[in-house]
Parts: C-alpha cells; sequence; structure tokens
C-alpha cells in the first residue's frame, strides 16, 4: 500500500467529536511512513476556502447552498485531493460529499435527485472507468445523538448558521447520515460517538485496521 492513494472521510454532526480523531489517525498514518494530507470541507484550497465563509455564514436557499459546496469541491477535487492521491498520499477530510447529501439533503429538505447529478459531474475524475466518481476509500461516520450533540456546542463558541440551527434539524442531517450509510454500506464504518474519547480512538483506529492500512 506504500504507493497507493488513500482517501478517508470523516463524517458527523456538529459536535460528534470527530476532528479529534482525524489528527490522531494522520500521527498513526506517519508513524508507520506514509505521506498525509489533511484537508477539510467545504475548503482545502484558496478559493474554497473563500466559498466556505459564504455557505457558514451567510444567508441563501438551499439550492445556492449547494451548488457553492459542489463548487468548492470541485477545485478542492482538482487543486488538492487529486493530487495528493496521485503522489500516493492518505488524505484526511473533515466532510465529504456525505455531509451535503446530509446537511443539504436532510436538513434543508433540498432534492436528493438533484444532489445526485451535482455529485455525479463534479466528482467525476479523468482515468476512472466512465461510470465511476471519485468518493472516499472509506468514511469513519460519528454517529451521535443531536441532544448530546447540542449539550457538547452550548457556550463552546460563537456558533456559525448551522451550529446555530435546532436539534430537529440535527436529527434529520442524521437521518441522511443513515441514509447514505444504507446506500453504501461497504464504504462506511459507523462510530457510536457518545463513548469516552479513548474507546471512539480505539473503534476509529480498529476500523481503518480492519480494511489492512495500518499495522
Amino acid at each position: 500500500m506504500a504507493s497507493q492513494g488513500l482517501f478517508i472521510s470523516f463524517e458527523g454532526i456538529d459536535g460528534a467529536g470527530k476532528s479529534t480523531h482525524i489528527d490522531a489517525l494522520a500521527q498513526a498514518f506517519r508513524a508507520q511512513g506514509r505521506a498525509v494530507t489533511l484537508t477539510r470541507e467545504p475548503g482545502g484550497t484558496p478559493l474554497a476556502e473563500k466559498l466556505r465563509v459564504l455557505v457558514l455564514n451567510d444567508a441563501m436557499d438551499a439550492m445556492t447552498e449547494a451548488l457553492l459546496v459542489f463548487a468548492a469541491r470541485r477545485d478542492h477535487l482538482q487543486q488538492l485531493i487529486e493530487p495528493a492521491l496521485a503522489r500516493g498520499d492518505v488524505v484526511l477530510c473533515d466532510r465529504f460529499t456525505d455531509a451535503t447529501f446530509a446537511y443539504q439533503g436532510g436538513g434543508r429538505g433540498f432534492n436528493l435527485e438533484t444532489l445526485s447529478f451535482l455529485e455525479r459531474t463534479v466528482q467525476s475524475v479523468q482515468g476512472l472507468e466512465p461510470d465511476l466518481i471519485r468518493n472516499p476509500d472509506l468514511t469513519v461516520w460519528f454517529d451521535l445523538a443531536a441532544e448530546i450533540a447540542a449539550q457538547r456546542l452550548a457556550g463552546a463558541r460563537s456558533p456559525d448558521k448551522f451550529e446555530a440551527e435546532p436539534v430537529e434539524f440535527f436529527r434529520r442531517v442524521s437521518d441522511g447520515y443513515r441514509q447514505r450509510m444504507t446506500a453504501c454500506p461497504q464504504r462506511f464504518a459507523r462510530i457510536e460517538a457518545h463513548q469516552t474519547r479513548e474507546a471512539v480512538w480505539h473503534d476509529v483506529l480498529h476500523a481503518v485496521q480492519a480494511k489492512g492500512w495500518l499495522a
């Protein structure tokens, strides 16, 4: 696996605690000699980071929101993710397309067929088979009850427009993630995020080791 790029995404509602474990997993891969690219969505490139500020803070309808997210994703893929995978890096991404289906599709109620069309269009990659699109090799989903996530976020910092949404919104987002996992179970590793940090890390590490990517 030393020369083959790996793409791992981390997903979950705000407050699920995924960000802590991205850094730990990066250290685990580096300890075994792998080059690691850490990134996030929306974001990851100068252009995508500008779009991130708009998406997280400005009022807009669900379609505009989705289009901006996919525009950022296209630049992210072209400028950062694909070159890193071609080099043989391990790419660890804080959110990817599953988040769009969860937040804009589940949370906002935006049309899933339209999101699927955008997914196919934006994530087509030259060199892949015609009907294939770029998706993570593994998606680690931090599944957490919306009520617990809200407690964790309370008073942590000034919330962006998504973090300020009511609990019911995050229930719909969680349902959106669950639908994505049901549609593609072989790609997902579901993590029970209500556990202690140590137990969560154990499960994350096990999910990656089960793929044969870490000793």
